[in-house]
């Protein structure tokens, strides 16, 4: 992130705008940036003025491209700064796991209905029976 790219991140009181005021916001860095920033620190010369530069410009420090090269010999750069990529598998398990969380929730919701469903039955039968019984003492009755 260059000095243009945070001034267009500051309000009118030349603070960072965040969702709290007074609040700092980590900056975090894509892969692409990271390898950027190394591609254009290597090609300068060691020792060099400009590499002091660069990192100001940037706002970078030493430690900072240390620890990308680390990364980048590695090959575990993350998307984001503190923060490694998902893998397709934890998003497959997470995903399955919402869908087990709505098909269970929605399980229950049948289960409630048919207990309800079971009990009007029930009632309907012993109405039909009664009435039953009572036509047919009628019907005795007459006789």
């Amino acid at each position: 992130m260059t000095l243009a790219d945070q001034a267009a991140m500051t309000g009118q009181d030349g603070q960072v705008t965040s969702g709290k005021p007074g609040r700092p916001v980590r900056r975090t860095f894509t892969a692409a940036y990271k390898a950027q920033v190394l591609a254009a620190f290597d090609a300068l010369p060691e020792g060099s003025p400009e590499r002091g530069a660069l990192l100001r410009r940037e706002r970078l420090y030493h430690s900072h491209i240390e620890y990308w090269r680390k990364q980048q010999e590695a090959g575990t750069f993350p998307s984001r700064a503190g923060r490694s990529a998902k893998s397709a598998e934890s998003a497959e398990l997470e995903r399955l796991r919402a869908e087990n969380k709505k098909l269970k929730a929605r399980n229950e919701r049948l289960a409630g209905e048919l207990g309800k469903t079971k009990a009007a039955l029930d009632i309907a039968g012993k109405a039909f029976a009664l009435l039953e019984d009572i036509s047919n003492s009628a019907d005795s009755g007459q006789n």
